[in-house]
């Protein structure tokens, strides 16, 4: 079968008819002619069959003779159905904001009410759908160049989720975003009572725990449960290191969480203003509270601090000294992290902006070298890394203050932008870090498994 597929790949490619006489000659040879391999076959089968299916043969063979996975016409329609309208919505949103102007800091005070209280929540959803819109174009592109990502996250085989199914959830959550911001797009109070409709102004929050529930926590087995339980296992992996044994998803994962930071604050900022806000005059005191601070720089730090316990784990576990200053690159960008932070509290303190300014461009050389050079095994001369090195230093923004250098944008509107484009940056290193995990796999000769064993589960 293996020879007869060759054959017809050499026949397509050279224009020639030679498949027809060279397996003539293998259907005549001992390996065409003889019955050892068909017994050979069959002796595995039963054994298989009996020692790792319980004897269920159904079972057994589904694993030894996986069928692959048959791509739905319904998937490619729903998700194009579902692109279809994100994009009519966004054309739509973007003319409503361009007419009235609510990004200009300049404008009334009710668009400002709306940009400090509501553009916060929405943007959770803008982060979280552009995120998995990058991942399945990684997908797309592992897919097409032959990167065994399934093989390389552990995936089991016929569960991982395509590119096609990616961007349908995706999309899917866009356009309920979207519908959700436009159904919400008040900029006027009630002129009798001053007060805004309490069941619209509660639509993020509606949102939020219903695609919470279905994505994550739905134990029935629809949309993907066995994706959606390796998620949260990871997830929690992550959150309880270093008590777990580090995986390649776990720490994937972590870095992740580490793009998202403006994702977690906009969490933090749900509790705040649902929790303590006034939503009926879109208003809150949270940067007033001092336990609304801390939790500014924890939920911040605690991805940064996961990767950083991660790396130690492995570190005493694996006896690599790299993991050691792996480590201490995330310890530096906790400090950046930090002083950003304290920088954003307290934007005049000459103190803040200086310590902000060493340790912000230091945490992104070491960052960057070490994606280059560690993540990706690039930086020789031909290599093409000027984007991921151009969009490391965008967040640095919150040090430079450009948002009031020649723009006139609202000050949420840029942290969202920035924000934005970090995610940009952490799809692409995606690619390359599994890229380059594929080829250590084949060039250190590491197991490389065709058909899986059952033996992880």
């Amino acid at each position: 079968m293996a020879f007869s597929k060759i054959m017809k790949k050499y026949d397509k490619i050279t224009s020639r008819s030679a498949s027809k006489s060279y397996m003539k000659m293998v259907d005549n040879s001992y390996l065409g002619s003889s019955e050892e391999v068909t017994k050979l076959m069959d002796r595995v089968e039963v054994t298989f069959v009996k020692h790792f299916s319980n004897a269920n043969r159904t079972k057994g063979l589904n694993v030894l003779r996986p069928k692959p996975k048959r791509e739905r016409h319904r998937i490619s329609f729903s998700t194009g159905f579902f692109a279809g309208c994100t994009f009519a919505l966004l054309i739509a949103l973007v003319m409503i904001i361009r007419a009235h102007g609510f990004l200009d800091p300049d404008k009334s005070q009710a668009q400002r009410q709306y940009m400090d209280n509501l553009f916060p929540l929405y943007s959770l959803f803008g982060f979280l759908v552009l995120h998995m819109i990058m991942y399945g174009i990684n997908i797309f592109y592992w897919r097409k160049y032959r990167v065994n990502y399934s093989f390389i996250f552990g995936f089991k085989q016929g569960t991982e989720l395509g590119y096609r199914q990616v961007f349908l959830v995706s999309f899917g959550i866009a356009m309920l975003a979207l519908l959700t911001v436009i159904g919400n797009l008040d900029m006027e109070a009630n002129p009798i009572t001053q007060d805004y409709n309490r069941f619209t102004e509660s639509f993020p929050l509606i949102l939020l725990i219903v695609t919470t529930n279905v994505l994550l926590f739905m134990p029935f087995n629809f949309l993907y449960r066995s994706s959606r339980f390796f998620f949260l296992t990871c997830l929690f992996h992550g959150i309880a290191a270093p008590l777990y044994k580090v995986t390649l998803p776990d720490f994937l994962l972590a870095d992740q969480f580490t793009s998202q930071v403006q994702a977690l604050r906009s969490l933090e900022f749900y509790i705040c203003y649902y929790g303590w806000g006034d939503i009926a005059h879109r208003s809150n005191k949270c940067s007033s509270s001092g336990v609304y601070n801390v939790f500014f720089f924890v939920v911040a730090v605690l991805p940064y601090m996961s990767r950083l316990l991660q790396c130690l784990r492995r570190m005493f576990e694996e006896k690599d000294a790299m993991q050691g200053w792996n480590g201490l690159k995330y310890f530096i960008t906790i400090v950046a992290v930090c002083l950003r932070t304290a920088l954003l509290l307290d934007s005049k303190n000459l103190g803040w902006i200086i310590t902000s300014w060493i340790f912000s461009v230091v945490a992104t050389v070491v960052g960057t070298y070490w994606d280059l050079v560690y993540d990706w095994g690039l930086l020789n001369r031909n290599s093409r890394t000027a984007l991921n090195i151009l969009l490391r230093f965008a967040w640095m923004q919150t040090v430079l203050d450009i948002a009031h250098i020649g723009f006139n944008l609202h000050f949420q509107a840029w942290l969202t932008i920035v924000a934005c484009l970090e995610i940009i940056r952490r799809g692409i290193w995606n690619f390359f870090r599994l890229e380059n995990e594929h080829l250590n796999n084949v060039g250190k000769y590491r197991a490389f498994k065709s058909v899986p064993l059952p033996f992880n589960y």
